[in-house]
């Protein structure tokens, strides 16, 4: 019985596997993934702030903007992914040059820079996806594993850019500039800019319908985004709610305080005597959904001023929550100074719901929602 042969790379005759195609979808998918490395960057960043990259307060919606180009990024990379690896996979019965020479060590070099360039991708956009989910089914730190697989991505691309360097430039330019009339059909009708029109309808659509979570305009076509920003308590959603968090309120003796240069304490009823602003700021979270809320409450520099700390002095927010990594969070100084940063005690015209934060929240502009912390009993001026 005669065995089959296996298929080598010149079995596949479709044009739609042809390098241009390749180099087009490459493009498009190279284009996503810089935007989405550069945002999730800045999102790292706003957690683990170097010490030569002050993050600015404002724009105070630039953190909604950034997260939510992010997420939507990595999710319009899905289908662009799965084209391009369509485009390419022939060349996985491609042979390698025997004996082993110069152009033998390219073509493992190119192969070691794709397994690694496709692998890594695959684990960042999924884990990145169960993140919006807020599923965490592995052992270990997603934010960190996520940053460090970042790096990795541009890493292995930039090796692959560099090996194709050659090939790419060649299919650079339109297709009818570099081989007129010279290549074979395209199969089942379908034709190269056929290709082209699905897989960007297909990342389109993925994206219209996921970015509605941050879109409040795109909501009511959002069918793929995990979250529905406007509902929750008071019409913002929860994340960590006050039962996961271990907070069951306060009782008579609840005091919040200040430990500043002089040390100050205040009930709730006295919190709410003090002078009282307003700020419309979203939450932002790193799960890529915002919504806007009407804030009001003391604004942290009055805090400050009160207790003759400096206006601008950094500040530790303690919350009551019970463990969690989000436990505490930092006010840089050019939040703790921005008029628009509330000790927040009302949202939308009510006083906060427990799992918003009651009795007491922070809400400053231009950062992630995990460091809008809540529950808040304490500051502690630390510069």
């Amino acid at each position: 019985m005669k065995l089959p042969t296996l298929p080598t790379e010149k079995s596949f005759q479709s044009s739609l596997h042809h390098p241009r195609v390749a180099t087009v979808i490459g493009r498009w998918l190279g284009t996503v993934v810089v935007i989405c490395f550069l945002t999730g960057l800045y999102s790292h960043f706003q957690q683990d702030t170097p010490s030569w990259l002050p993050i600015p307060s404002r724009p105070a919606t630039l953190y909604r903007v950034t997260q939510g180009v992010h997420v939507v990024s990595g999710t319009i990379a899905v289908p662009l992914l799965l084209a391009k690896l369509w485009t390419v996979y022939p060349k996985l019965f491609a042979k390698l040059p025997w004996p082993p020479s110069r152009k033998a060590l390219e073509t493992m070099l190119e192969r070691a820079s794709i397994l690694v360039l496709v692998s890594a991708m695959a684990l960042e956009l999924f884990i990145g996806f169960l993140n919006t989910l807020q599923w965490y089914p592995w052992p270990f730190p997603f934010r960190q594993t996520h940053y460090a697989l970042a790096w990795i991505i541009v890493g292995a691309l930039f090796v692959h850019i560099a090996v194709k360097l050659p090939l790419i430039r060649a299919n650079w330019r339109r297709i009818a500039e570099i081989v007129p009339n010279s290549l074979p059909p395209a199969i089942s009708g379908l034709t190269r800019r056929g290709l082209f029109r699905t897989v960007a309808g297909a990342a389109a659509v993925v994206g219209i319908t996921s970015v509605g979570q941050s879109v409040p305009a795109l909501g009511p076509v959002a069918v793929l985004a995990p979250r529905k920003p406007n509902i929750g308590p008071q019409g913002l959603p929860v994340n960590r709610t006050a039962d996961a968090a271990g907070v069951t309120g306060i009782d008579d003796n609840w005091r919040f305080t200040v430990k500043g240069p002089r040390e100050l304490s205040y009930t709730l009823e006295e919190l709410q005597q003090l002078p009282q602003s307003r700020s419309a700021l979203p939450i932002a979270c790193v799960e890529g959904w915002s919504q806007g809320g009407r804030w009001e409450g003391v604004r942290i520099r009055d805090l400050l001023e009160l207790c003759g700390a400096p206006a601008h002095s950094r500040v530790r927010v303690v919350s009551m929550e019970k463990g969690g990594f989000y436990a505490t969070s930092e006010l840089p100084e050019q939040f703790a100074a921005d008029s628009l940063t509330l000790l927040a005690l009302r949202l939308n015209g009510t006083e906060l719901a427990l799992d918003h934060g009651f009795p007491a929240r922070i809400i400053a502009p231009n950062r992630p929602g995990v460091l809008q912390t809540k529950w808040v009993h304490r500051l502690e001026v630390i510069a």
